[in-house]
């Protein structure tokens, strides 16, 4: 467990832009990553995710040469996530200057690339990354959460709580754990949701999606996160990272 939480903006970029939308729909550009992730570094922030959400082959030199453009201006750890598939994508991804690479799909398809990653680089660099929502209709599940691909589109019927708990024990170094039904609502993180997965995981864990008043960031700490993520309130100016730490500090919650 990390004594201080950490406060995360997480730069969802498609086509070398940053964009951001409702549940992963109607994404609206919010701008140049290596300017946003500057304005970051300098408000406080304790790091900064990236996440590549088109992913495409074709998008791929795209997101290196905007990691390394990044990681040249910038001096907190860089997360980079987005169609990783194997230890090679995670090796070319920490050459380019990310300090931790996240996987999704490519682990729910085949578990075992996240013992193969922390085998290799240490589990300090992987983040497992876990689009989960409430299950619906006929989906059944023991934690009543399943995890979902394709951003939040497909469902897979795979119980996320039990997921995360296997993916720590496979080698993940934290669980990023992103609300779909939250996402970009601003109307609070998943706190029941974060709570399941607290109880079963001890590796740290990142909060993700619904952020909105300074308020939701203290719920999410006292729900057990390590630390918390947020995009579109960053993005578009409603927050910056000092209002948020400042809440925290005025709430009783350590901070870097």
């Amino acid at each position: 467990m990390s004594l201080a939480l950490r406060v995360i903006p997480c730069l969802d970029v498609d086509a070398g832009r940053v964009v951001k939308g409702v549940n992963f729909e109607n994404l609206r550009d919010a701008g140049d990553p290596v300017e946003l992730a500057h304005r970051y570094d300098a408000e406080g922030a304790d790091e900064l995710t990236f996440l590549d959400v088109s992913a495409s082959s074709g998008n791929r030199e795209t997101t290196y040469d905007v990691v390394r453009r990044t990681a040249g201006e910038v001096f907190v750890p860089l997360t980079v996530g987005g169609g990783v598939r194997s230890t090679d994508d995670v090796d070319r991804l920490l050459r380019a200057g990310a300090d931790k690479v996240g996987v999704n799909t490519a682990a729910i398809a085949r578990p075992q690339l996240i013992a193969e990653i922390a085998e290799r680089f240490g589990s300090q660099v992987l983040v497992l990354s876990v689009d989960a929502r409430r299950v619906t209709g006929d989906t059944r599940t023991d934690s009543g959460y399943e995890v979902t691909t394709h951003g939040g589109r497909q469902g897979t019927g795979i119980d996320a709580v039990a997921w995360a708990a296997q993916a720590a024990e496979l080698g993940a170094g934290e669980i990023l754990l992103n609300s779909m039904d939250a996402d970009g609502t601003t109307a609070g993180f998943d706190l029941q949701m974060l709570g399941a997965v607290r109880r079963e995981v001890r590796v740290p864990l990142i909060a993700s999606g619904g952020a909105g008043t300074p308020e939701h960031f203290v719920e999410a700490a006292r729900a057990g996160a390590d630390a918390v993520l947020a995009a579109s309130v960053f993005h578009f100016g409603a927050l910056t990272v000092g209002d948020v730490k400042q809440a925290l500090r005025d709430a009783g919650v350590t901070v870097r």
